[in-house]
This record gives C-alpha cells, structure tokens and sequence, in this order.
C-alpha cells in the first residue's frame, strides 16, 4: 500500500506542476544574481557625461573617467575685426571699444559672463582707475590686467576651451609636459591666461568679448517683460434725437 501510495505522489499532475514552478523561480534568481555580478557601474549621471571629483567632464559609460577634448576658441586672439558671419557688426564693436575704452569692454564682458545685470560698474569703474594710475605712473596700462586675467580663465573653464598649452601642442607639439597632469595643465593654463593679458591685454578683452557675445545673450534682454494696464477711454453715450 506504501508503495501504491508513493507511487500515485509521484504521478500526481499537481506535484509535477509545483515541482516546476520551484525550478522556475531557481533559474530567474540566479539570472538576476548573475546579471547584478556582472553588470558594470554606471558613470554618466547627465544627458551625455558626467563629472570627476576635479569637475572634469567624463565621457558618459567610461570607467576611467578620461576628460573630454576641449573645443577651440571662436576666433583667434589677433582676430581683431573677428569674422565674416551675422556677428560682424558686434565683433567691429567690440574692436573699437577694446582700443578706445577697454573699461568699457571688460565690464560688458564680466557682466554677459555673470548674466546679472548690475555688475557693469562694480567691474568696470575700479578697471578704470587701475587703467589711470598704470597710464600715469608707469607709462603703459600694468595694473589692470592682473585685476581682467580671472575672467579668461573663468570664461575657458564654463565653455570648456582648450588654453595657450594646449593650442601650442596642437600647433607645433611644444608644451606636452604641461599636459600630463590636469592639475599641472590648469596651473600653466592659468599663468598663460595672465601672460596673454599682459602682453597682448586689448586683443584679450576683444577675444574674450566676441567669444561672450557669440555664446551669451546680454542680460538686459532676458528681463521679464512689464505688463502696463491702460485704462480705457471716457465713454459717452450718444442720445436719439
């Protein structure tokens, strides 16, 4: 009877059925184990990169976390006219304002860069005076680039464009030893950035201005506009005669 018994267990449909549900759910298990051993860490966090611990960009899937290339400026730096395009007129502009009242330029540029209005004067009026007592007491304008050379380099850090070292490898392949480093590269970058604007300081403010205007809306035109309620006219009503 034992057997008899044991025997209808086993040839029971309700035990075969049970017995392959439990194999079942064992495969899907290991399945998923093996895909979470195997599956590789996720980098990118943005619509295409991501960012390292230094704020370098990452290329978006990449372990090592190598940055991305960086893209060259919009027109070279003695450029001075800029370029044939729709920007023309604002690249004359600029030029004219570089050789004739830098001040001026250097507080349009830091005030684009900012995207805040207001910031036009506190920038441009102490230029000014360190623009008068370089002219006055040394003959040449020396002061006031040490205080325009920060706003090149923030400028190449958002836009992400390739410095002098850089530029000077693509060029003519001097400079690689500055480059193997990203901390050694942003050290010389940012010494370059302070040579450029001693050396040649208009050509650096027009640079940085055709630069500004191609890539940032000048704030005054991202106001909100004003709603102005006009109230309506007196009304009269005419009578019948």
């Amino acid at each position: 009877m034992a057997n008899n018994n044991n025997d209808l267990e086993e040839s029971s449909p309700l035990l075969s059925k049970q017995v392959g549900v439990e194999e079942d759910e064992k495969k899907k298990l290991n399945v998923n184990k093996s895909k979470e051993v195997t599956a590789p860490p996720e980098v990118g966090t943005g619509a295409g990169f991501g960012w390292t611990a230094d704020g370098l960009p990452m290329v978006h899937g990449s372990v090592v976390g190598e940055p991305m290339g960086r893209s060259q400026w919009d027109s070279p730096l003695l450029a001075c006219l800029g370029r044939n395009d729709e920007f023309c007129s604002s690249d004359i502009e600029v030029c004219l304002l570089g050789s004739a009242a830098p001040c001026v330029l250097y507080g349009s540029n830091v005030e684009r860069l900012g995207s805040a209005p207001g910031t036009f004067a506190n920038h441009c009026l102490p230029y000014t005076g360190l623009y008068l007592i370089g002219n006055s007491f040394f003959g040449w304008n020396f002061l006031a680039p040490w205080f325009s050379y920060p706003t090149r380099t923030a400028i190449r850090r958002r836009f992400n464009l390739e410095g002098t070292c850089e530029a000077l490898n693509r060029s003519c392949g001097c400079c690689g030893s500055c480059l193997e480093d990203e901390v050694q590269r942003e050290h010389c970058e940012s010494a370059c950035d302070f040579a450029t604007h001693v050396l040649c300081h208009a050509c650096a403010l027009c640079q940085e201005g055709r630069e500004l205007r191609r890539r940032v809306p000048h704030p005054g035109l991202s106001a909100q506009p004003v709603l102005v309620m006009i109230p309506p006219g007196e009304q009269t009503m005419g009578r019948s005669a």
